[in-house]
């Protein structure tokens, strides 16, 4: 048998040694990437434990008024006096600015005087209506008049004429007259009932109008009364933006009033839990030392800045002594307790959204990257949903190191170094 060159028979030897150095210096290239020591004393471990979850937030609030009344100026003018002062009380209907508007001056006037001369000529129609209406009722007097005469003297001339004292011509002629007198009052009877359909449909028309230039005059007024900017309701004024001599134009917001004595509370809650704040949700809050309960009442979905609105009504009683901006920490209730596995809260979750955490080995020497399945969190413990048991720690504090970190390797302080 041919003997084998040499290179052939080391050649696996050399391969095999050439694969283990590869991956030698892959693993320690590896574990170098993924390794990170740091000092024990430095890291917050926390334990899974179970117990009663209470399912709640911390919010921080604000006391708001309750109402709010904005001052508008519904028409442009420059501010000729400012009569109140910010911060000041002030009563429903107190005239707190008066605008100048020279322009809508000079409208109104206007207005007025075209109203004026509009109601002038209408009473003028009228007034030529009833004469109308007077000249037909002497008409009427007149031809009834004629027609009492002619009857009489029909009545006279009969005898006459049966008598042969007048001539059956004369008597024929007042015949004659007697009967066009009475179609004369039939027709005008019926050209005066026409005249008075006409006459009153003309003055429903013209009251019409009248009406209608008189809301235009109260209109004109209004927008002159409406210069003076008065308190809507009692309450104090605050945001007051006029000075004299500043231009305004309608619409302008001018101030604000706000109730007196009634307060809302309104706060910025993490847009993490928009879905699970509702209508009517109990807030916990303490003042003046004593308790007291709030309730979720308007909730805004607008998010901005990682955060949205909410405002909440005090229950009855209320604090006392309350002020707007006053601050108020309160235990905002999202469900009822109930017993689960949980951890303490603390600034890993930040990092990992609940993702993922460092548990710690069972020799406390070092702790590993674990994937997790967490649940509702509240100011101090966070629900274990999966993925750890009673009784494990993991690091709960900050991980912004350890995001491409898989294992944390603890380095113990050396109580022997003074």
């Amino acid at each position: 048998m041919a003997r084998q060159p040499a290179w052939r028979r080391y050649a696996p030897y050399g391969i095999g040694g050439l694969l283990v150095l590869i991956a030698t210096v892959w693993l320690l290239a590896h574990s170098h990437a993924q390794v990170y020591r740091v000092p024990i004393d430095r890291l917050t471990f926390g334990e899974v434990t179970q117990g009663p979850f209470e399912d709640f937030i911390a919010v921080r609030s604000t006391a708001a008024p309750f109402t709010t009344h904005y001052l508008t100026a519904d028409q442009g003018g420059t501010v000729k006096q400012v009569l109140a002062e910010d911060g000041t009380t002030v009563k429903a209907g107190q005239p707190l600015i008066i605008l100048a508007n020279a322009a809508l001056l000079l409208q109104v006037a206007s207005r007025e005087a075209d109203t004026a001369s509009q109601i002038n000529s209408l009473e003028n129609t009228k007034l030529q209506l009833e004469e109308t209406r007077f000249k037909y009722q002497h008409d009427l007097l007149d031809i009834e008049h004629q027609i009492s005469k002619l009857n009489g003297d029909l009545a006279r001339d009969k005898i006459l004429l049966d008598g042969n004292a007048i001539a059956p011509a004369i008597y024929k002629q007042e015949q004659e007259e007697y009967s066009y007198e009475l179609k004369l009052r039939d027709a005008t009877i019926e050209s005066r009932d026409a005249e008075q359909r006409v006459r009153t449909s003309q003055l429903a028309q013209l009251q019409e109008t009248l009406a209608r230039l008189n809301d235009s005059i109260a209109t004109a007024k209004a927008s002159l009364d409406a210069l003076t900017v008065r308190a809507p309701t009692d309450g104090h004024l605050t945001a007051l933006n006029a000075e004299v001599g500043q231009s305004k134009a309608p619409g302008t917001v001018l101030g604000q009033v706000d109730s007196l004595e009634r307060f809302k509370l309104t706060a910025q809650i993490d847009e993490f839990y928009l879905g699970r704040i509702v209508l009517g949700q109990v807030a916990l809050l303490t003042g003046d030392g004593r308790n007291y309960k709030a309730n979720v009442a308007k909730i805004y979905p607008q998010v901005s800045n990682g955060t949205f609105r909410v405002d909440l009504n005090f229950e009855n009683p209320t604090p006392q002594g309350i002020h707007t901006g006053q601050a108020f920490d309160l235990r905002l209730e999202l469900g009822q307790a109930a017993t689960a596995k949980m951890l303490p809260n603390g600034p890993f979750y930040q990092e990992t959204g609940g993702n993922w955490v460092f548990v710690v080995a069972p020799d406390g020497r070092y702790a590993t990257r674990r994937t997790v399945r967490l649940g509702r969190r509240n100011p101090e413990h966070v629900e274990v949903v999966d993925g750890l048991q009673t009784g494990e720690k993991i690091i709960v504090s900050g991980y912004e190191a350890f995001q491409k970190i898989e294992r944390v390797e603890f380095d113990q302080p050396d109580h022997g170094k003074h």
